[in-house]
């Protein structure tokens, strides 16, 4: 067949224009899997890309209204039933499915029909897309699990049609996000067999993907590249040039290292059998300031980039944020940024018609010193054909004006014009801990009332799974930094590059935010877009006072001497689940601001919970407890001997009862044990069991 490749092809001089037929093979396909120069190709009418998920269908926009819009059902939403199968998914071709991800997969079959065949082009287990033992979804960069995620990113492409069906115990939550080619664009129809050249090519996606992110998928195809690398010193409350280009360029690369050289140590050197010395260890040492210092100082320098002498610049972002993580230095490796050791670097590819200035700007009281390179190269298609880069930091900007929305939707990107949405950092300030999400992302693409990619929440946008703090790096999605039950800084990436989101007329992409800012819980992010020249972006510069020292601790309110709830050992339960469970949103009166919460108990279910006495006495024991309208009867004992009568916690509002005393009783030093028994429920609400411990208190009786 004869192949012609989509970025050369898309010859387009003005919108509405005609558009040669686009041929596109496999290989083709596999391509744009690396390709950062097709991101700026501006799109063509009919482009589109749009996402199934398995979001809460209760959410829905009628009569000009936004109706049950933060709907958290999420797992097993579909389009609808057909006999014994369930729908996933339904599209027109010419198209390709990027990416599929799930939370939980399992035996159930998902099967997938493409251009109308009886027999599916795909029929596996659902864990059989991403357990790595099923060609051709066997690769690792392209078929993982991060964090509890699941991800596939195996191209299946299709001319006239795809249909997505999914047998009984399938598993919970789902994506399948799609691309959709102009009419008249002629792809293959996916299939498993690939042959020896789509094999190969593959293989080379994934060994570059795996192996060698940070260097330049181009880089061996660019001709008459240039890398200008320079010392900089940005005076304390200044701006200095790092470089003024002209004429018709892009830039391809953009490397920073910060302070002084590094110095190498040599720890040791062994010498080898034929005479040769062999290096046992490097040691690389930076002279730099303290962790809390550079996160500052990445947030005082902004890196500032204007094409073609536009009045405002098109690319304004605290230097480490640009990078893809913040605050700090945090090591990773995707395709489009990086910062691996001791240098940062971008891949994203910049065409400009006339010129580039490419500024750093200093707003601390220190002067700070840098190496930077600037690597450019002539442009291999039309300029005319070319969206210009975009890249802006903000906090809060631009929220939805929909009562409904503003509730729950946090915008990360609204722009106008045509272009590509390409991806965003979102990091979070959440020093009460506990999972921050929950928040679906929702594009709304040219206008759309309903967005056409509608998710099922923050992680899974990210690419991982039920709030799991647990550090990952990927070419396209990556957690940089997180904490112990996410309390604390979290930041994570996700990057569009095969999936990016074109728009003719306008972009609006937002994610959901349940808790609010005097939580606190806090949101910044950098997006990254195309966007023809002539295009509206509304994000300007953000003063240094909204960049830092936002992200204080609160005062959170503690018992002296408790002994939390939910840090005690859980020795014995005979059903449900006991875990920790954030209060802060029923009040400030819950030491620490959680508590144990067991939920899913029925009567005669027991809870053995260990604490600790450090010196042999007698002790006042005090409790706090919660009582709400869903919570139980219990009994209470200690070390097998009853604490008095039940106590009924059933309370119509979530309140504490405040510190309880459980008489006086001579302890030995060593664990001792808290016996919960669910006894009954209030008459008031039938069947309902919940119970939550705050704190257990001793106090020494002299």
């Amino acid at each position: 067949m004869r192949r012609i490749w989509l970025t050369t092809l898309l010859c387009i001089a003005f919108a509405g224009s005609a558009v040669a037929q686009i041929e596109l093979s496999y290989i083709d396909l596999i391509a744009k899997l690396t390709d950062m120069e097709v991101l700026a190709v501006l799109p063509v009418k009919g482009e589109a890309c749009s996402q199934w998920s398995s979001y809460d269908r209760a959410s829905r926009y009628e009569g000009d209204k936004y109706i049950d819009w933060a709907a958290n059902n999420d797992g097993p939403g579909i389009i609808r039933r057909e006999d014994d199968v369930s729908v996933f998914a339904e599209m027109e071709g010419p198209g390709c499915i990027w990416r599929i991800w799930t939370a939980l997969a399992q035996g159930g079959h998902v099967k997938i029909y493409l251009d109308g065949a009886a027999e599916p082009a795909v029929d596996l287990p659902f864990i059989g897309y991403f357990n790595r033992e099923n060609f051709p979804f066997i690769y690792p960069s392209l078929v993982h699990t991060t964090a509890r995620g699941l991800n596939c990113y195996v191209p299946i492409p299709y001319q006239k049609s795809c249909k997505v069906v999914a047998e009984k115990g399938w598993g919970r939550y789902y994506h399948f996000t799609y691309q959709t080619f102009p009419k008249g664009t002629v792809v293959p129809t996916f299939k498993r067999e690939l042959s020896p050249e789509e094999t190969a090519a593959l293989e080379t996606a994934d060994r570059f993907l795996t192996n060698t992110l940070g260097g330049d998928p181009a880089r061996g195809r660019r001709k008459g590249q240039v890398t200008e690398l320079k010392g900089v010193t940005v005076p304390a409350g200044g701006k200095v040039t790092v470089v003024e280009l002209e004429g018709e360029r892009a830039i391809t690369g953009i490397d920073v290292k910060l302070w002084s050289a590094p110095h190498y140590e040599v720890a040791e050197v062994f010498p080898e059998p034929d005479g040769a010395r062999r290096l046992q260890e490097i040691t690389v040492r930076l002279d730099s300031p303290s962790p809390e210092r550079i996160q500052e100082m990445l947030r005082e320098l902004v890196l500032s980039i204007t094409w073609d002498r536009d009045r405002t610049p098109s690319v304004w972002v605290p230097l480490g944020d640009f990078f893809g993580t913040a605050p700090g230095i945090n090591l990773y490796r995707s395709l489009p940024l990086g910062m691996p050791k001791d240098r940062f670097y971008s891949l994203w590819y910049m065409p400009f018609a006339e010129s580039a200035l490419v500024e750093l700007i200093n707003d601390g009281n220190e002067e700070q010193s840098l190496q930077i390179s600037i690597t450019h190269a002539p442009l291999s298609r039309p300029v005319e054909q070319l969206g210009r880069f975009h890249a802006k930091w903000h906090r809060d900007a631009l929220l939805p004006a929909e009562p409904e929305r503003a509730a729950i939707d946090w915008t990360m990107l609204k722009t106008e014009g045509r272009g590509r949405y390409c991806g965003v950092v979102l990091n979070v300030w959440n020093p009460r801990g506990r999972w921050w999400g929950e928040g679906d992302e929702k594009f709304f693409v040219d206008g759309e009332k309903f967005p056409s990619t509608f998710g099922t929440g923050s992680e899974d946008y990210f690419g991982y799974a039920w709030c799991t703090a647990e550090l990952f790096q990927n070419a396209y999605h990556n957690q940089t930094i997180t904490a112990p039950d996410n309390r604390g800084h979290i930041s994570v990436n996700r990057w569009h590059i095969a999936d990016n989101v074109p728009f003719q007329r306008s972009f609006e992409g937002a994610i959901e935010k349940y808790y609010p800012n005097d939580r606190p819980t806090l949101y910044d992010c950098t997006v990254y877009w195309y966007l023809a020249p002539g295009g509206t972006d509304r994000y300007g510069p953000v003063p240094l006072s909204d960049r830092t020292g936002y992200y204080v601790e609160p005062e959170i309110f503690k018992v002296e001497g408790a002994l939390e709830g939910e840090t005690l050992e859980v020795r014995m339960r005979t059903g449900g689940r006991p875990r920790t469970q954030d209060m802060f949103t029923f009040g400030d009166e819950w030491s620490d601001d959680r508590q144990l919460w067991w939920s899913g108990a029925k009567p005669g279910d027991k809870l053995v919970l260990a604490f600790p006495v450090d010196k042999a006495g007698t002790y006042e024991l005090k409790l706090q407890l919660t009582k709400a309208a869903d919570y139980g009867i219990v009994q209470l004992s200690l070390d097998g001997t009853k604490l008095g009568d039940p106590i009924d916690l059933y309370n119509p509002a979530v309140v504490p009862t405040g510190a309880m005393s459980f008489g006086t009783h001579e302890l030995e030093r060593g664990k001792h044990n808290l016996t919960i028994e669910i006894v009954g429920a209030n008459e008031n609400v039938g069947k309902r069991y919940m119970f939550g411990l705050d704190y257990v208190k001793l106090e020494p009786v002299k």
